[in-house]
């Protein structure tokens, strides 16, 4: 198996390192026919507008829009949970293009500028069931986005409590006074429909590797469902359904 991660900018490197630790190789993709050469691609975090439009230059989307509709399996953390998402808000003047596949609306820079930016544990029960370790997985958020709202084939990952004097709007990120202040809610952090992973924070740029091996497993069943489905009896011209031909007898042998 080789895993692809889109290396146009970002912590693509810590992608490929912990693939390593885990015995798969990753190589770089920079080009949309490099595609082609890989199981699976991940789009790392980093500077979402600079990655879409260094994408955009290569003329990857067609390309990436083409690997999710196949149902071949991609993920995307942090910048790439933007580039997945079907919708997106709080984007700069002019937005920018989108992969799309995953059926939720994302706030770009929910969490706020890089000073903002901050570690912390999250549940992450289903991870947890699959891949063992610790009922919480260590989140960093360096100008993370958040899930605000998803369609009813997304699967939540994990969510995190927003403070109660923040309120979420489709279009921004609003905060309201404290007498005023809303019950505490939570935002969704990681998600999975189908072929298609995605969490706002940096699984990367920690040492536990419980995320890429998930997405690892899911690519190998992802494989395997197509390699099973794609293998079907082949039936010769002039064979019915009646049941296999007698069985002819041996023709004899000439020295």
């Amino acid at each position: 198996m080789t895993v692809g991660v889109l290396a146009l900018q970002g912590s693509f490197n810590e992608h490929i390192a912990a693939l390593r630790r885990l015995g798969v190789q990753g190589v770089e993709i920079r080009k949309a026919d490099q595609l082609l050469t890989v199981s699976s691609p991940i789009i790392p975090g980093g500077e979402s507008t600079t990655m879409a439009k260094l994408a955009e230059y290569h003329n990857l989307f067609p390309a990436l829009r083409e690997f999710v509709k196949m149902g071949k399996p991609v993920w995307g953390t942090c910048a790439g949970l933007i580039f997945l998402a079907g919708r997106a808000v709080g984007q700069k003047e002019g937005g920018q293009e989108l992969v799309g596949g995953l059926d939720c609306t994302v706030h770009r820079n929910f969490f706020g500028s890089q000073i903002q930016s901050f570690e912390a544990d999250i549940l992450v029960p289903q991870l947890t069931s699959q891949e063992g370790g610790p009922e919480t997985y260590r989140g960093v958020f360096i100008r993370a986005p958040a899930v605000l709202d998803v369609g009813p084939d997304v699967e939540v990952l994990a969510d995190y409590p927003v403070p109660s004097n923040k309120v979420l709007y489709s279009s921004s990120t609003v905060q309201i006074q404290e007498e005023d202040a809303l019950p505490e809610t939570k935002v969704i952090v990681a998600v999975k429909q189908g072929n298609l992973l995605a969490t706002a924070f940096y699984p990367e740029l920690t040492a536990d590797t419980r995320w890429h091996s998930y997405f690892i497993k899911m690519t190998k069943e992802i494989e395997q469902g197509a390699s099973s489905s794609s293998s079907k009896t082949i039936v010769s011209v002039g064979e019915t359904s009646a049941g296999p031909e007698p069985a002819k007898p041996d023709l004899p042998i000439f020295q």
